[in-house]
């Protein structure tokens, strides 16, 4: 199985701290947000791995990452997107590396405290078809919301009026070869962009969408600036735990 990790866009949420830079490399207590996805995905035993960015900073991600050996990773690969072509767009740049595996995508800015191996190995025991996770949210109606019927979802709605569940879908999506033929075939948003709600949907129109929902906390860092601080204080706390695991002050 391979691994994805999307890190462009503008950031534009976060400015002005990411008017030089990109936002997945802005620190998120004591290491940059770039961090946490690729250690989810090496955890998780998935080691060959790509990284989709753009705009400016592209350089500092291999100077930061460099060959990925530093996370445990076997392989580490990178892919530039253009423009603002949205999140299925950059998933479609990595058709070539990931072949006719299935593979985990990672949206760089979402961090979550739950280890990712459990989920994999759900999506493993899928004969096809996909994967997300979910988190139950106080406010579904500013995200995507999934309606269940048990880990099978039912309805994907993008910003609802009237939610019909409060899961929320987060940026963790697994996927098998399916996805890039559907990509392929996809049109783009009001936005200009190829959405991944789309693709999703996509999958749920097969009846092969699949769900888990995280049991600990999860955050979008690069949401707002509010977001961004969440962040930091939930991964202060959970750093300070492992110290505290581990014996050390």
């Amino acid at each position: 199985m391979k691994g994805v990790v999307l890190a462009g866009g503008l950031g534009t949420r976060l400015r002005p701290l990411t008017s030089i830079t990109n936002k997945h490399l802005l620190p998120v207590y004591d290491q940059p947000m770039i961090f946490y996805p690729l250690q989810k995905l090496a955890e998780a035993g998935i080691l060959d791995v790509m990284l989709v960015t753009g705009g400016f900073g592209t350089g500092d991600f291999l100077r930061l990452l460099g060959d990925g050996s530093g996370f445990g990773l076997r392989t580490l690969n990178y892919a530039y997107q253009e423009k603002e072509g949205g999140i299925a767009e950059a998933i479609g740049l990595t058709r070539t590396f990931v072949g006719d595996d299935r593979f985990v995508v990672i949206l760089g800015d979402n961090i979550f405290e739950d280890p990712l191996l459990p989920h994999v190995e759900a999506f493993r025991a899928q004969q096809r078809g996909a994967r997300v996770l979910l988190k139950e949210v106080s406010n579904p109606q500013d995200y995507g919301v999934a309606e269940l019927d048990g880990d099978r979802i039912l309805s994907i709605e993008e910003k609802p009026v009237e939610p019909r569940s409060s899961y929320a879908v987060i940026g963790v999506y697994m996927y098998d070869s399916f996805a890039f033929e559907t990509i392929a075939g996809l049109t783009p948003s009001t936005r200009g962009e190829l959405e991944v709600t789309d693709l999703n949907r996509a999958y749920l129109d097969t009846g092969l969408l699949r769900a888990d929902v995280l049991a600990g906390w999860w955050t979008d860092a690069g949401s707002s600036i509010d977001g961004y601080l969440a962040a930091n204080v939930r991964a202060a706390e959970m750093r300070r735990a492992e110290r505290k695991i581990r014996g050390q002050a």
